[in-house]
């Protein structure tokens, strides 16, 4: 979520620890930033934590509602002392806490989710949302009939920024006279803010929101106003089922159960994961009725080719807002550009700060 050299699961640093005894019962731990009845973010790291939570051997616990800061720093400091051999902090201001943690406690495992820094004991890891965010631009896109597209934004970091852009290039990839405007709430989880963010955007012409925040309430918005929206982290079509075109979806069972099993078996390696469409860890929901053929079509061949490897949205020509090239025609941006994102590419409507 902020500037960092990205490293391949290659590329690692360290490795960390011996397998765990057999018979041992292993323990895993999470905090979540938002309530897990969020039907977003938290949510879906939730059904990851579920996913191993069926494995032999492993019992898992979570705290949710965890707020940034030094309260992060205590609910970690309480699973290290429980005897937790791997603990997932899963927000972006949990990293510096999980740090202090981390050095306190050797033989335990970390690993801090969106962050960049590492320890002998301690990862990070993300997933390439930006795949998704341009299939889901392309959906909205098509299917704006105004040509402004609105965006719920949580915090002006370059996670959010990158997503952003991401969406405006598949956007403007099928459509390049739509305009995607932004809308800050400096917040990750505030349903009511959310949804009167949405609902400004509306005022001003969009008639498909789009959003990084963890509640439905920018959804909502959009079905009682009648247009288009696209959600973020699940699948979000209960809430607003005449309004969600598709979402922006995470999948984080297989990667906890790897890196579970890793930790179990001794391999755990020290680094930072950052997995994509190839490893089923970002997806798109599946596309609502009123989504027309030929776009499913269109945006299941360019899916292919991400998975593939042999499309990557952040290629030049980019410009940015103002007009200036950033990014030459035939050159692709680079992991720590991609991580370090702060600036807007053409096409949006709104500031960084």
């Amino acid at each position: 979520m902020v500037k960092r050299t990205i490293m391949v699961m290659a590329a690692v640093l360290w490795c960390c620890g011996a397998a765990l005894s057999a018979g041992k019962e292993m323990k895993v731990g999470f905090v979540y930033v938002s309530p897990v009845g969020d039907a977003g973010y938290s949510y879906a790291h939730d059904m990851g934590r579920k996913f191993i939570e069926g494995q032999d051997g492993v019992t898992t616990a979570f705290v949710e509602a965890v707020a940034e800061g030094p309260d992060a720093e205590r609910v970690i400091l309480n699973m290290a002392r429980k005897g937790y051999d791997l603990v997932f902090a899963t927000s972006y201001g949990y990293m510096d806490p999980m740090l202090k943690v981390a050095q306190k406690f050797p033989d335990i495992v970390f690993m801090h989710c969106s962050g960049f820094k590492t320890a002998p004991n301690m990862g990070n890891y993300f997933g390439r949302m930006y795949q998704a965010r341009y299939l889901t631009g392309m959906v909205a896109g098509s299917m704006t009939r105004s040509n402004t597209l609105g965006y719920v934004a949580a915090f002006p970091i370059p996670e959010v920024i990158r997503g952003i852009n991401a969406f405006t290039l598949g956007a403007r990839a099928v459509n390049p006279n739509a305009d995607v405007r932004v809308v800050w709430t400096k917040t990750w989880y505030d349903p009511a803010t959310e949804k009167e963010a949405a609902k400004s955007l509306l005022d001003t012409g969009a008639d498909v929101i789009a959003q990084h925040q963890d509640s439905p309430g920018p959804q909502e918005a959009a079905q009682e106003r009648g247009v288009y929206s696209i959600g973020y982290n699940t699948d979000m079509s209960a809430f607003a089922p005449k309004a969600h075109l598709t979402a922006a979806v995470w999948n984080w069972g297989p990667f906890y159960k790897e890196m579970t099993d890793a930790v179990r078996n001794g391999i755990w390696k020290s680094g930072a994961y950052w997995y994509g469409m190839d490893k089923d860890i970002v997806d798109i929901s599946p596309m609502a009725d009123m989504v027309p053929e030929k776009v499913r079509t269109r945006v299941a061949a360019k899916k292919a080719e991400l998975i593939a490897g042999t499309f990557e949205p952040f290629s030049g020509e980019l410009r940015d807002q103002g007009g200036t090239v950033r990014i030459p025609a035939g050159k692709s941006m680079t992991d720590a550009e991609l991580l370090g994102m702060d600036w807007f590419v053409e096409g949006v409507i709104g500031s960084t700060q």
